[in-house]
């Protein structure tokens, strides 16, 4: 079991860059791949980046790519989504979750919501033009 707190959200300007975090309790962070994802109003929660338990993969939406980067800290149970050139078409709840499976997060499975098993309560980034 695992908590997570999401936070950085906020009102920035097109172009602007903001850093999310999420924060998790307990002492076995290092077990969880994972991932952020994002819901806008009118839309379907959608999959914006994922990290593997280690650091070592990195997966990203193309609509993101090259212009986000996660990052994780597992000393500081940390996870962190840098976000630069935002656009006004990223303005959305922004989602930290969690996976718990023993098998390795891949390019193919990154993206499925239903592969995470703990999800944050969401930070509201809003990017103006």
């Amino acid at each position: 079991q695992v908590q997570l707190v999401e936070s950085g959200g906020g009102l920035v300007q097109a172009g602007d860059s903001l850093r999310l975090s999420c924060a998790a309790s307990g002492r076995t962070f290092s077990s969880y791949a994972m991932g952020w994802f994002r819901q806008a109003p009118g839309r379907e929660r959608e999959f914006v980046a994922a990290i593997s338990r280690s650091g070592g993969s990195r997966y990203y939406a193309d609509s993101v790519k090259g212009r986000f980067t996660i990052s994780r800290d597992n000393a500081k149970n940390m996870m962190t989504l840098q976000m630069n050139s935002l656009k006004p078409e990223d303005t959305a709840v922004y989602y930290c979750a969690a996976d718990s499976q023993t098998a390795g997060i891949s390019f193919y499975v990154a993206p499925r919501i239903d592969r995470y098993d703990y999800w944050g309560q969401g930070t509201q980034v809003t990017v103006s033009s």
